[in-house]
């Protein structure tokens, strides 16, 4: 890593096969291609990859005399108020999944107009292995409302390369650097490449990877992390989460967290596991502390996914499929707001308004013992029949006086500074009870930690079910409740102090009815 002189000349030292590329400052613009993607790398490879499936990177041949990057000065980069969009796994495996993403989370992303200067930014897993959809998916993104930029995952690699050196040429032939970093307004954006390809196996099929940031990104962090200002607003961006709330991700997570040890305005925010998660600084998990990690150093967000659980389940009315996550959340994408050196997020689930925040329904004994016999169906390759309907807002009387149902609410925006109260058939609003407190204590994982919405709906088609998630509270049903319908109104207080609400409906039955 070098910086360039008064008149922007640089020199680079040469080796056979290397990308170079320039960080975007502040207040400057790089070009962007004819479907919009930002155009800031020169790949180098004077003989072109080995053969692979996909092509790789054809020979380029002698290093020219000068490699440029232009840029255009652009006031809207320079401005304190930026809104950056991301969107994580878009992960089509064909047209047809494709046509789902198009209809869904891109439709929503091209239709925005907020997002022009600090641009969108993809998480990887662009493409579901199949590396000739890359032209698809750059064009599905042509009509993005700023500049995009796109970082490998672990499906947008060369299966067929023999080592990692040469797992990422067909991404960099069709998007160019697989990590580097630019400047918007006043916050410093980093994209890492945090998966390390084992090789193909011996058919040339796909032989594996490691969540890892390999030595010389990490080196090279340490030079990029040394020219920003030590209280600058960060970003560290990459396709796999360096935690989650199931445990620690990235392997080497603590090296990374001692990199950023001296810049407390830093956040790292990933994709890959297809969940929608808010950790804050301060958080502490059993499981991390497991990896080295005894306390959470710094916001972790995982950006939900634009397929959901990979574009599962029946259709919704929008004609996409619903594909419900398994830790309860809905396809979307992700958006980081910057006012200054503040900064806030927000997720918008596909198709709706921006302050659709909430899948709410009863848990039951009953609903528990239909959830465990249709996870058997699931665990026997569904031989049989299925496990049948069962509302989810709807609870007998029995289940209520047992006092083992509870209103179960999972608040997108959730996190350990959020609060949720519930307040039944209008009385005062009660606190609910956050399922997963990020205390020290172990995952809680079970039916009883469960939405019942989103599991409904994936047991009874693709199964993907985590029996867990970071951002469900819930408040038990008081024992005397009556027969009859009944509402409760959810209100749920993000970290930043937005309130969202939700109602629902639901029935209690008394015993003979149905």
């Amino acid at each position: 890593m070098v910086q360039t002189d008064d008149e922007g000349r640089y020199e680079l030292p040469v080796r056979g096969d290397f990308t170079a590329f320039v960080t975007q400052p502040a207040g400057w613009q790089v070009p962007v291609d004819e479907q919009n993607f930002a155009q800031f790398s020169f790949n180098h490879y004077p003989q072109g990859s080995p053969e692979l499936k996909f092509g790789g990177l054809e020979p380029t041949g002698d290093l020219p005399k000068a490699v440029n990057f232009p840029m255009a000065a652009s006031e809207a980069t320079a401005a304190p108020q930026q809104s950056c969009a991301i969107a994580s796994d878009t992960q089509a495996y064909d047209m047809e999944e494709m046509e789902f993403a198009r209809a869904g989370a891109i439709a929503d992303l091209m239709s925005r107009e907020d997002y022009a200067s600090c641009g969108l930014l993809l998480l990887g897993d662009n493409v579901g292995d199949d590396l000739a959809l890359n032209p698809e998916l750059r064009a599905s993104y042509a009509e993005a409302n700023g500049p995009v930029r796109a970082l490998p995952g672990n499906h947008d690699m060369d299966f067929d390369a023999e080592t990692a050196a040469n797992s990422a040429d067909t991404y960099r032939r069709d998007f160019g650097a697989p990590y580097y970093s630019y400047d918007v307004g006043q916050t410093h954006f980093v994209g890492l490449f945090n998966i390390i390809y084992k090789g193909a196996t011996s058919d040339g099929g796909n032989g594996g990877y490691t969540e890892e940031i390999s030595d010389e990104q990490l080196e090279w962090l340490r030079n990029d992390l040394a020219t920003v200002d030590k209280d600058t607003p960060i970003v560290v961006a990459a396709h796999a989460p360096i935690v989650s709330y199931t445990g620690a991700v990235t392997d080497n997570a603590a090296e990374l967290y001692d990199i950023l040890a001296e810049y407390p305005n830093a956040v790292t925010v990933g994709g890959h596991t297809h969940t929608l998660e808010n950790h804050i600084a301060g958080d502490k998990r059993a499981e991390w502390a497991e990896a080295g990690i005894p306390e959470l150093t710094h916001d972790q967000v995982v950006a939900g996914a634009v397929s959901g659980s990979w574009y599962s389940g029946e259709l919704n009315a929008d004609g996409v499929p619903y594909s419900y996550t398994s830790d309860a959340a809905e396809p979307g994408v992700l958006t980081f707001e910057f006012d200054g050196t503040e900064r806030t997020e927000y997720y918008t689930v596909r198709g709706e308004p921006q302050d659709k925040q909430f899948l709410t329904g009863i848990n039951s004994p009953t609903w528990r013992t239909w959830a465990e016999e249709a996870q058997q169906w699931q665990d026997d390759d569904k031989a049989g029949e299925g496990p049948g309907p069962i509302a989810t807002d709807t609870v007998s009387l029995e289940d209520v006086r047992s006092g083992e149902s509870w209103i179960s609410s999972s608040f997108f925006a959730g996190s350990t500074a959020a609060d949720v109260t519930f307040s039944l058939d209008g009385a005062d609003a009660a606190a609910g009870t956050h399922t997963q407190p990020a205390t020290g204590e172990a995952l809680n994982k079970g039916w009883e930690f469960t939405d019942p919405v989103s599991a409904t709906h994936n047991l009874s088609s693709s199964g993907a079910m985590a029996q867990a998630s970071p951002h469900i509270w819930q408040l038990a049903l008081p024992t005397d409740l009556e027969a009859g319908e009944h509402t409760v109104e959810v209100t749920g207080t993000d970290r930043y102090g937005v309130t969202y609400t939700d109602t629902l409906t639901f029935t209690v039955e008394a015993e003979g009815t149905a």
